[in-house]
């Protein structure tokens, strides 16, 4: 308690000009379900900042509870920004637009002396407020009307096609990215054809900045502050097991069929849905795509089953979203050593009844630190390094006709149940036919004639093997 109680003494205000420069960019990192938002809240409330989310679904309007937004309530408790602004048939929202409003929220907050708490789980979301990470480009306008993105247009070509040109005007680009990565190389295709520039020159420059790094340009923010909310999987699987259930009871389905019948029915009909942009491909939504264009069209046995299944769909679905916001964590912040790369604070979440010990005095106390322009007495999180592992470098499988990118995700591959099945498929292939080569090459008069002049020596056979090959 004595940390809440000097949090609480603490006056982040104008009597506080001369920590200006040193007041930190908090940022709460975390799988989802861990409880981001509850201590963004209480770490608003205590010391005087506002939340900023940085969650892509957050933005839009509509779908309250699947998205997970923070109630009107709590809103009330703490000023939060960047929620539920964007109209939900908006679908060419960028992380640019995002970085954009929200860099200029934290600036503001700086500017009056409070301290700004960035909250979400969308991990190219935070990183476009840490880092100098993203490459301008100007919208293409046709007199006074806005036209149609071009990264948009290109996403619908063929991802191969794209790739290849891709490959023509940014070769290195395009060896660091995968042909099925469609938006990543419509997104490098963009840049250098909305500003001659190609993506990889870009980066380079940025790199190259002062306090720029192998992973990215340099820190956006002086005093980054970074907490990491991290808790046993097992414990966590269960806990969003339990939050979806809490979904349902609070209105999800009827949630969900409201916004189908406003703004996907159409869609659907028109056979102009893919899921893939803006709000409806958010995690829980698409999940119970057929449970929502058959309700009401089926037998209640159908129904209910569909239901099920998208219930159960959305429970693994988060849980692998969850593993996934982790491994971005360890991967882009822990075992990334460079001189951009901030450092972590770990915090244990998986009993909520130690919430107060365990995760918000120790948090705030931590803030506190970098508040007061010194260094904490907690210990950063610390994760074994790999400086020689490649993220970006490009392998082929000739045996699979797969292309893979990065060191890890090759090792992986090679171990994988698919690639060891053709392995095995191959090295079967490859023993029928040296059998049936050596069948070919020792035929009926053959055999005669090894009688009549006795045995090859083993040098000679292989040789005329050799020969019956060529």
């Amino acid at each position: 308690m004595a940390a809440v109680a000097a949090a609480r003494a603490v006056s982040v205000g104008p009597g506080l000009r001369d920590l200006k420069r040193t007041l930190p960019l908090v940022v709460i990192l975390g799988a989802t379900g861990t409880g981001k938002s509850t201590l963004a809240l209480q770490l608003g409330q205590r010391l005087g900042g506002e939340i900023i989310s940085a969650d892509s679904m957050q933005v839009y309007e509509g779908l309250d509870i699947i998205t997970n937004k923070v109630s009107a309530q709590e809103q009330r408790m703490c000023q939060h920004h960047m929620i539920s602004f964007v109209d939900p048939l908006v679908t060419n929202y960028t992380v640019v637009d995002f970085r954009n409003k929200a860099t200029a929220l934290i600036e503001d907050i700086f500017a009056r002396d409070k301290i700004p708490i960035v909250v979400g789980g969308t991990n190219y979301y935070i990183e476009s407020l840490l880092w100098k990470v993203l490459v301008n480009t100007k919208p293409q306008e046709m007199g006074t009307k806005k036209v149609i993105d071009r990264k948009a247009e290109l996403e619908k070509e063929d991802g191969h096609e794209l790739h290849k040109r891709l490959s023509q005007v940014d070769p290195e680009m395009a060896a660091k990215l995968h042909p099925h990565d469609k938006r990543k190389v419509a997104r490098s295709l963009q840049v250098f054809e909305e500003t001659g520039i190609s993506h990889s020159e870009f980066l380079h420059r940025q790199h190259a900045e002062e306090g720029g790094g192998p992973l990215g340009g340099p820190l956006k923010f002086p005093n980054p502050c970074i907490l990491w909310l991290n808790a046993e999987q097992t414990v966590l699987d269960e806990r969003l097991d339990k939050r979806v259930d809490n979904m349902l009871a609070a209105g999800l389905l009827d949630e969900l069929r409201d916004f189908h019948r406003r703004y996907n029915e159409k869609k659907v009909a028109e056979n102009s849905q893919d899921y893939q942009h803006g709000i409806f491909q958010s995690i829980g939504f698409k999940e119970f795509h057929q449970y929502l264009i058959t309700e009401g069209k089926c037998t209640p046995e159908t129904s209910n089953q569909l239901l099920k299944k998208g219930i159960e769909a959305l429970k693994q679905v988060t849980k692998r979203y969850a593993r996934k916001q982790n491994r971005w964590v360890k991967n882009r912040f822990l075992s990334r050593p460079g001189p951009s790369v901030p450092p972590v604070y770990g915090l244990e979440v998986s009993d909520v009844s130690k919430w107060e010990e365990s995760v918000l005095e120790p948090a705030l106390e931590i803030v506190q630190s970098f508040i007061q322009g010194h260094k904490p007495a907690a210990t950063p999180v610390n994760m074994p390094s790999s400086e020689t592992e490649n993220k970006r470098s490009y392998h082929m499988c000739d045996l699979c006709d797969r292309i893979i990118i990065g060191d890890r995700e090759w090792a992986a591959h090679m171990k994988s149940k698919s690639h060891l099945y053709h392995l095995k498929k191959r090295r079967r292939l490859d023993t029928d036919a040296i059998a049936t080569i050596e069948s070919q090459s020792i035929s009926p008069g053959h055999d005669k004639e090894h009688k009549e002049k006795g045995p090859l020596r083993q040098n000679d056979q292989n040789d005329e093997e050799l020969k019956s090959c060529i």
